[in-house]
């Protein structure tokens, strides 16, 4: 698959003048419930209402869906609001019957894309449909995966396509329920500028009290649209309650994050720059990450070398790391001088830590 402008034309024809917004529960629960949802979003900057019909659930006995039910009422709410509709599928027959219910957008979900099988069986599926199809990133951060299931879909004569980032599943805990791993999408955008890139900021949350800045680092990553988990009452949604915002909610934040489309002479270099800006923030949020981890490393070193009572200090082991950082620095194009002051300072913490261990 090569880049062409063609790949954006479906969301170029919606001719809108802000992001993308698709919007609605986590799951159909009640056709009151959906219909209540899409008429508040009706006169909001969404365009689509999103609601899982089938819920692929980690654990059996979780509320898995109303099922193909739950077809009916989107498309009623479709009829009532003009909105467009949307839900996940997972195999051919949830394709079928979303075709005949009328559903406008298809997506993909992130335990569908780690199996080429399963995707392959939808795409086919799915031959030479017009309907968008949105692929989210599989669980594990892998591109190549990722991009092989929408390869699958093109090479199916499927070509109205957009991708989903959602995060990426870790053992490790961390304040988002799936980290961002922002660098992931960034190479993707570089490879496939014109492939339309929607976050999901809710499933990358977990809560919603990290949704709006995580919708803005999208933005600013020059992302072309959300999809956001939106229910009227969500502390008491059948799933994913603490992900939830209230439709009212979205449309502030919709209201606070717009973009403006019109520039001046100097607003292409503002937004080129705020676009860097942004990878640049994404890259130093990392670097914080990973010299967090090598400090908790140096911790347990610490407490090793204190029950054995060894020195802090291994000078031969530290000349040797210094060595081959500069070596290794120099071919990725960093200087020595630039390598000698990282590296010291970050020898000079690890030591710190290590004492404080000594010392406890």
């Amino acid at each position: 698959m090569e880049n062409k402008k063609e790949l954006r034309t479906w969301l170029d024809d919606y001719n809108l003048d802000h992001p993308l917004v698709i919007g609605g529960p986590c799951s159909a629960e009640t056709e009151e419930q959906v219909l209540k949802i899409a008429h508040q979003l009706k006169d909001s900057d969404a365009t689509v209402l999103r609601a899982g019909i089938w819920k692929p659930r980690t654990r059996p006995g979780n509320f898995e869906g109303v099922g193909a039910l739950g077809l009916k009422w989107l498309q009623r709410a479709k009829e009532e609001t003009g909105l467009k509709i949307a839900t996940e599928v997972a195999n051919p027959h949830h394709v079928e019957l979303a075709l005949e219910h009328g559903v406008d957008v298809l997506w993909i979900g992130a335990r569908s894309t780690v199996s080429p099988f399963i995707v392959q069986d939808i795409a086919d599926a799915c031959k030479g449909i017009d309907n968008p199809v949105l692929i989210k990133n599989p669980i594990n951060p892998d591109l190549s995966l990722w991009l092989g299931a929408v390869e699958r879909f093109y090479t199916a004569d499927v070509k109205n396509l957009g991708v989903i980032h959602r995060g990426f599943s870790t053992y490790e805990k961390t304040k988002y329920r799936n980290i961002p791993e922002w660098q992931i999408p960034i190479d993707l955008q570089n490879r496939f500028p014109d492939l339309p890139l929607i976050l999901d900021p809710s499933h990358i949350a977990g809560r919603r009290d990290l949704i709006f800045d995580l919708s803005q680092t999208a933005l600013d990553l020059n992302f072309d649209g959300l999809i956001v988990e939106t229910h009227f009452d969500p502390d008491n949604a059948w799933s994913d309650a603490k992900q939830q915002i209230t439709p009212e909610t979205l449309i502030q934040y919709m209201k606070d994050l717009k973009i403006r489309k019109e520039v001046g002479v100097d607003e292409a270099y503002q937004k080129a720059l705020s676009e860097l800006r942004a990878k640049i923030d994404v890259v130093d949020n990392q670097l914080l990450d990973v010299l967090s981890r090598r400090m908790k490393i140096s911790d347990e070193i610490g407490k090793v070398k204190a029950k054995q009572n060894v020195a802090i200090l291994q000078s031969k082991r530290w000349n040797e790391i210094l060595g081959k950082m500069i070596l290794e620095g120099e071919e990725k194009g960093l200087s020595e001088e630039f390598m000698l002051r990282i590296y010291k300072a970050i020898h000079q913490e690890s030591i710190n830590h290590q004492k404080k261990v000594a010392r406890s």
